[in-house]
């Protein structure tokens, strides 16, 4: 499939998000002035997808992100104004509620003849649990039946042709689950440019342009600050990125004038070199990406040139994350203060301990942070100079029942009272452990469809 339409001007897409709960008034001040033809909010990770799965189980109306109203009530208005195309995974585990809640959106704001329109088919559960016996869970080498465990959820990572269908039929705001990351933007690329679906060369160079901003504000100075090292004006205040992509897959990565953050060499560079294993085979579902002979020029400031890409034949198989039920986390902190402070947290983890063996709570694991002197690099740690002032122990604990897990933190809790002296009030909780784990399953058993919203009620 290729787009009906060839473009031949740069395309400006803007990076709206980067996970589930990012920053809101970034992306609003992108679709207000930065003239673009696409804005993407990327916000799914493995956990949140299955997080989202859960919380669909026990409302049916729920399961996509709890702030796509505000992103949207802010940025709509300025999208429409503009013919700014959205595109976002903040669907979840329910794009087609998503949908339809964003169609209410556009019509109380009276933003038609907006469209708004689900992709959907990435959840494969059914398909799994028919094959679990088949299918090879990819971080044990064993079957998908032999995980201890109730598998909640597993959604395959699409790539960008169900969304370059759903422009092509004239969706304006695009909501979706599990969609790899930097399939958000490749489909506006290929949508645009008419790229065809096997052209390798431009696929790939798309698909690296994606990947530099599809962690937001990563690439525009987040989590590269290191004062007196690596400085970052006004961090408080980062510019989202955007790209400027050319119709043979060049793109440039930059940021709003007056916005916060910067972006130059060495941090496309680190973000590079975080993202990817293997440089020479970055597996999407729409193309092998070899980055070894890659190129990064500043070409102006706060202004990334990338070039030298290439791109290889999809994988014929596409990746399914999997959420698995695996027992309960119990949680206890408690901080001591003064003099002594270790001696006494010291104490106290003896005590715990203790009282854990008596009580018979059951733990399949425990583990003791004492924050601020080890809780980061363990037995690694550099032994403290002088003794600190203030310590917080920690307590968490693997359960196979939420019993022991709250058990576990009443332990902690009683420390005031029947424990050493000059503590602060605990803090305790329990959580239930959802872990995921990976399988590769046929293209053909995925199925994605294109379903236009009408709004909610």
């Amino acid at each position: 499939m290729s787009a009906q339409v060839r473009r031949t001007a740069p395309l400006r897409i803007g990076a709206g998000a980067s996970y589930a709960g990012d920053r809101i008034e970034p992306a609003t001040d992108l679709a207000a002035r930065g003239a673009l033809d696409y804005l993407v909010y990327e916000c799914l990770a493995e956990r949140t997808i299955a997080l989202a799965q859960l919380e669909r189980l026990k409302d049916a109306s729920k399961g996509y992100n709890e702030l796509l109203e505000e992103r949207f009530r802010q940025a709509l208005p300025h999208c429409r104004r503009r013919g700014t195309r959205v595109i976002t995974s903040m669907g979840a585990a329910n794009p087609v509620g998503a949908a339809r809640h964003t169609a209410r959106i556009i019509d109380e704001l009276g933003l038609a003849p907006m469209k708004a329109a689900a992709v959907v088919g990435d959840d494969v559960l059914a398909y799994c649990l028919e094959h679990r016996d088949t299918l090879q869970v990819m971080e044990t080498g064993e079957p998908l039946s032999a995980l201890a465990g109730e598998i909640v959820s597993a959604n395959a990572y699409l790539g960008a042709e169900p969304l370059v269908e759903a422009l092509r039929r004239g969706a304006d705001v695009i909501l979706t689950g599990r969609v790899a990351d930097c399939s958000l933007f490749l489909a506006a690329m290929v949508h645009e440019f008419g790229w065809a679906f096997d052209d390798w060369e431009r696929l790939g160079r798309g698909q690296a342009a994606g990947d530099m901003v599809e962690c937001g504000a990563i690439v525009s100075g987040g989590y590269y600050a290191d004062p007196r090292y690596k400085d970052v004006k006004d961090l408080a205040n980062l510019g989202f990125p955007y790209l400027i992509v050319h119709p043979d897959g060049s793109s440039e990565v930059t940021k709003l004038e007056g916005t916060g953050g910067v972006i130059n060499r060495a941090i496309c560079t680190e973000h590079l070199l975080y993202e990817i294993h293997d440089l020479a085979n970055y597996i999407t579902p729409d193309v092998v990406v070899d980055f070894s002979d890659v190129r990064l020029d500043e070409v102006g400031e706060d202004r990334v040139r990338i070039s030298g890409v290439r791109g290889k034949p999809r994988p014929d198989q596409l990746k399914v994350s999997i959420g698995v039920k695996e027992g309960w986390i119990g949680e206890g902190e408690i901080t001591y203060a003064g003099l002594g402070c270790l001696n006494r947290a010291r104490l106290a983890e003896e005590v715990v301990r203790e009282r854990l063996r008596i009580s018979g709570v059951q733990l399949q694991e425990l583990r003791v942070d004492y924050i601020g002197l080890n809780s980061l690099h363990g037995e690694a740690s550099l032994p403290p100079k002088e003794p600190p002032y203030e310590v917080r122990l920690r307590f968490a604990g693997r359960a196979a029942t939420k019993r022991d897990a709250v058990r576990l933190g009443n332990e902690v809790e009683t420390l005031v009272g029947k424990g050493p002296c000059s503590s602060s009030l605990p803090r305790q909780y329990v959580r239930e452990v959802l872990a995921i784990y990976s399988c590769f399953v046929p293209r053909s058993a995925v199925r994605p469809e294109v379903v236009f919203a009408e709004p909610d009620k």
